[in-house]
């Protein structure tokens, strides 16, 4: 018979290996995305770019690609996740929301209701405004009706939420405004926005530190159709955009710095951005290093299939256009820029509104008309909206001047402005983007529509996302992958 000792240590034992063990290896043990990725042409069987309402992102979602284990990972439950955020912020967007022309309510509208309605004018910036009619030349991307939403409590992911919690206080700014980037340790750096450099806060959250950088765990996919100035199709792109965030994770393990190197290095994320079509591009693959350091120009390598070579890209020069896109360098994601106090400085400022902004979508049900190339069942919504101007005080830099759309409960940018340096409107970016109640994260989801108001021409985009464990040596292997 065994003795009490030896039952007691044999139980002991069971419970580490049945129990405990599992638990620590978890985290470890997450499955690559690469394991269960669907392939860049997999989005054209859930939605097509044109004439589709169908609600895509009901089946283009983490939920069916994801494994159970890694779903169960990224999901939280919605009611507490608003809990922690609007314990971050310090307010819920419907609590701020319907002081201005509180007679328009929720319900469905048209472009000649907004041209009847002088209050609409008040309640929707002036760009967008003017988007609001029947579609045409020159450009794609008009909205001719819309409908009214009640404003709702958005939130991120209670990781975020709790770590932004947890290191508030701890991100410092120099006299000048600028971010001593070595005092960031995750989350949102100031998720109460106030003071003498309030503006920059705000510019840091939404442009430097994106927590939806955090889906930056994951692969993204786009189909882009550009159009000319008479909405003649000249572009047809098909790619993918692979993630990896290497400092302030709290989503996906591992957190905090994803490795020794991203922390001895100040590395922020890396992407591997693939090309599969037009077949002259076909297997063009772009591996790029993101640096915290504003003064460290990221790194870039490009794979050429045609020459079965990689090259080095120089990214000191970031004002340069992309492959037949309207937006250079400095526009990726809506803002890639560095904010330097030596390169391209700006000079901040920020004032509070409401209006009225397309809402972020959550089934995908938008779509765009192939006749006139509208933007179709869109969604707005009141939202309290910080508009940051950064006016820029070097006069070699491409843009005068940048006005951002940004969600005071969410830093999330709904729209942005560029002008040239003669003051005129050169290129705007339009993007709602996905955001997921189940998870509390944006991504990249619905329509993204790009404009060059000087050259009239349009880019639409279908973008999805799904999330999954990204490492540094999947960033580099994937360079030469969509070339086979």
């Amino acid at each position: 018979m065994n003795s009490f000792k030896e039952i007691f240590f044999t139980l002991i034992a069971y419970l580490f290996v049945v129990l405990i063990l599992p638990l620590s290896l978890s985290a470890q043990e997450v499955p690559l995305l690469t394991s269960y990725m669907k392939g860049p042409h997999e989005l054209a069987k859930h939605k097509n770019v044109l004439d589709d309402p169908k609600p895509y992102l009901k089946t283009w979602s983490d939920k069916a690609f994801c494994p159970p284990a890694v779903y169960k990972m990224i999901s939280g439950d919605p009611a507490q996740m608003k809990t922690v955020w609007a314990e971050v912020v310090g307010f819920k967007a419907p609590d701020v929301v319907g002081k201005v022309h509180p007679e328009i309510k929720p319900g469905k509208y048209t472009y000649k209701d907004v041209q009847a309605n002088p209050a609409f004018k008040e309640l929707i910036w002036p760009e967008l405004y003017n988007r609001i009619k029947p579609g045409g030349p020159p450009f794609a991307g008009n909205i001719p009706e819309f409908e009214i939403v009640p404003t709702k409590q958005y939130y991120w992911a209670g990781a975020i939420g709790e770590t932004t919690k947890k290191n508030a206080g701890k991100t410092k700014l120099d006299s000048k405004g600028y971010v001593d980037f070595r005092t960031w340790e995750g989350g949102f750096p100031f998720p109460r926005p106030s003071g003498q450099f309030k503006a920059q806060q705000i510019a840091y959250n939404a442009l430097t530190f994106r927590r939806d950088r955090e889906e930056g765990n994951g692969m993204s996919y786009g189909h882009v159709l550009g159009f000319d100035r008479n909405l003649k199709k000249d572009m047809d792109n098909i790619y993918t955009s692979a993630n990896v965030a290497l400092a302030g994770r709290a989503w996906l393990p591992p957190y905090g710095w994803a490795d020794g190197e991203a922390k001895s290095r100040g590395e922020l994320a890396m992407m591997t951005l693939t090309m599969y079509t037009p077949r002259d591009i076909a297997g063009m693959a772009v591996l790029t290093t993101y640096y915290l350091d504003p003064n460290k120009a990221d790194a870039a390598v490009m794979y050429v299939p045609s020459l079965r070579r990689v090259r080095k890209l120089s990214t000191t020069d970031t004002q340069d256009p992309i492959m037949g896109q309207d937006l250079i360098y400095d526009d990726q994601s809506g803002f890639l820029q560095k904010l330097s106090p030596t390169r391209y400085p700006y000079k901040y400022e920020v004032e509070e509104k409401e209006y009225l902004v397309p809402a972020p979508t959550i089934d995908g049900s938008e779509y765009v008309t192939s006749k006139g190339l509208e933007l179709r069942n869109v969604k707005m919504e009141r939202r309290p909206i910080y508009v940051l101007k950064m006016t820029q005080t070097d006069p070699n830099y491409v843009y005068s001047k940048r006005v951002f759309y940004v969600d005071r409960e969410t830093f999330q940018f709904y729209f942005v402005e560029n002008y040239d340096r003669k003051g005129r409107l050169y290129r705007t970016f339009y993007g709602p983007g996905q955001f997921k109640p189940d998870q509390g994260m944006f991504t990249w989801g619905g329509y993204l529509v790009y404009r060059d108001h000087v050259d009239l021409h349009s880019n639409i985009v279908l973008t999805a996302s799904i999330t999954g464990k990204y490492t540094r040596n999947d960033a580099v292997a994937g360079l030469t992958k969509g070339a086979k």
